[in-house]
C-alpha cells in the first residue's frame, strides 16, 4: 500500500466527512430540513377519523415524505463513497461506535440522519468491486488534539477551539482537517505505542480490508 495514494477520513455531524487533503463534505441533513413539513403532514393524519380512507391517505402522505427523504440521503451516500474509492487506493477510518454514540439522546438524530453505518458498508463492497484497501484503526479520543506533525498533545484544547496552533511546531492545525491526518497516520504506523513518545496510547485495533480476488469473488 502506498500512503501518498491514501487518504484519512474523519467523520462528522456538521461536515459529513473531512479529509487528510483538506476536503470537508457539508452535511445534507435530510431529515432535519423536512423536520417541519413532516410535522404538517404528521398532525394532518392524526386529524383524521381511525380506519377511515382520508387517514389512510394522510398516513401515505407521510410514508412517501419519509421514503423521498431516504431516497435522497442514499444518492447523496453513494455518491460521494463511489467518488472516494474511484479516488484513491486506500482509505483510512476510525471503528465508530455509532450504536454506542446514538444512545446520546443529544445526537442520536443527527448521528441517525448522517447514516454512517450505511456509508461505511457501502465503502466495503465498493472496495472489493474497484481493489481499494480499507484501513481501521482503533478508537481513540486524542485525535484532534495530538498534533499530525509532531505528535505532541495540546490538552487545553476544547471543543468550541476549531482552529489551533501547535505549541511545539508552531503549525496552525483546522481541528478535523488534523484529526483525519492522524487517522491516516495511525493507519499506517502498526507499531504505534505509548513508549513515552507524547503520542496517545496504543493502537487498540488495526483491521485491514483488503480487496477479494476474482477467484474469491467466483465463489
Amino acid at each position: 500500500m502506498v500512503k501518498s495514494k491514501a487518504v484519512g477520513v474523519d467523520l462528522g455531524i456538521k461536515d459529513f466527512l473531512i479529509t487528510s487533503n483538506g476536503e470537508k463534505v457539508d452535511s445534507p441533513k435530510y431529515l432535519r430540513s423536512s423536520e417541519k413539513r413532516l410535522k404538517v403532514l404528521q398532525r394532518r393524519a392524526s386529524k383524521k377519523k381511525k380506519g377511515s380512507n382520508n387517514r389512510k391517505k394522510a398516513n401515505l402522505s407521510v410514508a412517501k415524505k419519509h421514503e423521498k427523504i431516504r431516497n435522497r440521503r442514499e444518492d447523496f451516500l453513494h455518491k460521494i463513497s463511489t467518488r472516494l474509492i474511484r479516488e484513491n487506493k486506500t482509505i483510512c477510518l476510525e471503528d465508530l461506535n455509532v450504536a454506542g454514540m446514538i444512545k446520546n439522546h443529544k445526537l442520536a438524530k443527527s448521528i441517525a440522519d448522517a447514516s454512517w453505518s450505511k456509508f461505511v458498508n457501502m465503502l466495503t463492497y465498493k472496495a472489493e468491486w474497484y481493489g481499494v484497501n480499507l484501513l481501521f484503526i482503533g478508537r481513540f479520543d486524542p485525535s484532534s488534539k495530538m498534533c499530525s506533525k509532531c505528535g505532541s498533545i495540546n490538552e487545553d484544547l476544547t471543543l468550541k477551539d476549531r482552529k489551533w496552533k501547535c505549541k511545539e511546531c508552531n503549525i496552525i492545525h483546522d481541528r478535523d482537517i488534523n484529526a483525519a491526518m492522524n487517522i491516516k497516520n495511525f493507519a499506517f504506523n502498526k507499531q504505534n505505542t505509548n513508549s513515552g513518545s507524547g503520542r496517545p496510547g496504543d493502537l487498540l485495533e488495526m483491521l485491514v480490508r483488503k480487496p477479494k480476488s476474482m477467484k474469491e469473488e467466483s465463489v
